[in-house]
């Protein structure tokens, strides 16, 4: 098993920061064929071969996400998605 933790410190207000978080869950929904369920200020994701989270805090966005045998083949790509997906969203979120 592999593990993408990502970390992305931000001056957002809440509002802004978890739209930013909710932007990212999409784009992995629709890439990734993701599902993902929001518990708070904590998104929780899931689908065969990945799990993992998403937390939004005050000043900053933190993913952890494990990925099984199969997808871990694939760890490198999907970790520098998230950081661009995220990049870019924070940095809309700034504009």
């Amino acid at each position: 098993m592999s593990t993408i933790k990502v970390t992305r410190h931000h001056q957002l207000n809440h509002e802004q920061a978890v739209a930013a978080a909710d932007g990212l869950a999409r784009s992995l929904a629709k890439e990734y064929h993701v599902e993902c369920e929001w518990h708070g200020d904590v998104m929780r994701f899931h689908r065969r071969g990945a799990k993992g989270e998403m937390r939004v805090e005050p000043s900053s966005i933190y993913v952890e996400m494990e990925l099984g045998f199969l997808l871990s083949a694939f760890r490198d790509r999907i970790e520098q998605e998230i950081h661009r997906h995220l990049d870019g969203l924070l940095e809309q979120g700034t504009a």
